[in-house]
């Protein structure tokens, strides 16, 4: 009985060394996504991806996104949004038709426009985090697999 009770003692203690060693910790927990800013960084698409060059200063301010309660909120280019959302099992998200304001853009980035980017909204299925990282699964106009790939602003 000593002997399992050091086998599963033994078992704990690694899998306790094992899972502390990890760089960057995954988030399943809602609650560590909620209130906080990101900021869409990179699109991983085909047929290729989309990185956001955030020192250009017509990327400083757009395509943000905060996840609050019951709604998604954030800035496209140029245009404020909100839409409902809800979570479900397995880091599930069925994200709710886009609102947003309608202004008109004075300069669009040409790799990524507003309509594309409230498309991918729409069409998010799954969600995954990590400390500093917050991935959208989705699906571009076509059906393609993409993921939104952001990094984490500030927290109110």
């Amino acid at each position: 009985m000593k002997s399992i009770i050091k086998t599963i003692t033994l078992i704990i203690l690694a899998s306790l060394i094992f899972n502390s060693c990890s760089s960057t910790p995954k988030i399943t927990d809602i609650a560590d996504i909620i209130g906080t800013e990101w900021i869409l960084t990179e699109i991983k698409t085909k047929p290729q991806n989309i990185v956001l060059n955030r020192n250009n200063s017509e990327m400083k301010e757009i395509f943000t996104i905060r996840i609050d309660a019951d709604r998604l909120s954030g800035i496209g280019a140029p245009n404020r949004y909100t839409a409902p959302y809800k979570f479900g099992e397995n880091q599930a998200i069925t994200v709710q038709a886009v609102a947003a304001t309608l202004m008109a853009p004075i300069q669009e980035p040409s790799n990524l426009k507003e309509s594309d980017y409230f498309t991918y909204l729409q069409n998010a299925y799954k969600w995954n985090s990590s400390q500093t990282k917050l991935q959208l699964y989705t699906k571009n106009a076509n059906g393609v697999g993409t993921i939104l790939i952001y990094s984490r602003g500030s927290t109110n």
